[in-house]
């Protein structure tokens, strides 16, 4: 099942019932998760993120709620900067329940990544979930295509799951030029190839919408929620 979002003459991408997205510290993969969830107004978003206890999309439930997404988050409430090994067991409704759309928020690291096992058994309908790799060529984990590989590979062992896809969002925030992304475009292209999977997203801030180019994958427009709550 795949769903489509109709804005003005608009049409955005056809998107799974269920996205996974994953990435490294600083790929922005949170930030991502809120944008998407918040553009398709899907039902869930499930912050799986036990590794960086300041950037989470659990950060924002009030806005979540202003437009009717459920966050699922850390059974321990009122603790959002506390790192712990485990998320509510609610975080395994999205894939029982196939009439709910959902986004996950996935750790890239090892660590990390190993939360997704605990709905291993959960995961039956493989067609409707896409599990996005979302990445910064400015980081060092993810420099260059060689590193890159190496990446998917560990998140593809630890979560038994295979990458269907790359975001590209390659930054340097509010220094981020038209020439960054377009490497980034170039490295992910490499890898592209070599997976035989899509560059899904190019991510462009929204405070640079006016860039003009015919990048790969669908544009997103991306607003800053989380980083703004903190910097």
């Amino acid at each position: 099942m795949v769903w489509r979002i109709e804005i003005g003459s608009i049409s955005k991408k056809l998107m799974k019932r269920i996205t996974i997205i994953a990435g490294h510290y600083g790929s922005g993969k949170s930030e991502v998760s809120v944008n998407l969830a918040l553009n398709h107004k899907v039902d869930y978003i499930v912050d799986l993120d036990i590794i960086n206890p300041y950037f989470r999309s659990r950060a924002l439930n009030e806005l979540f709620e202003e437009n009717g997404i459920h966050l699922v988050e850390s059974t321990i409430k009122g603790m959002l900067n506390s790192d712990m090994p485990y998320v509510s067991g609610e975080g395994v409704v999205p894939f029982v329940n196939k009439e709910v759309t959902a986004i996950y928020d996935l750790g890239g690291t090892e660590n990390g990544a190993k939360v997704l096992i605990q709905f291993a058994d959960r995961i039956t309908d493989i067609e409707n979930i896409d599990f996005l790799c979302c990445l910064n060529i400015f980081r060092p984990e993810t420099a260059d295509a060689k590193l890159i590989l190496k990446t998917i590979t560990m998140l593809e062992a630890q979560t038994q799951l295979k990458i269907t896809g790359l975001i590209n969002n390659t930054n340097l925030m509010e220094f981020t030029t038209v020439e960054d992304i377009i490497e980034g475009e170039r490295i992910l292209s490499e890898v592209s190839e070599k997976l035989n999977i899509p560059i899904m997203y190019t991510v462009v801030e929204e405070t640079h919408k006016q860039i003009e180019y015919d990048f790969k994958g669908e544009r997103l427009n991306l607003i800053r929620y989380v980083a703004q709550k903190w910097l």
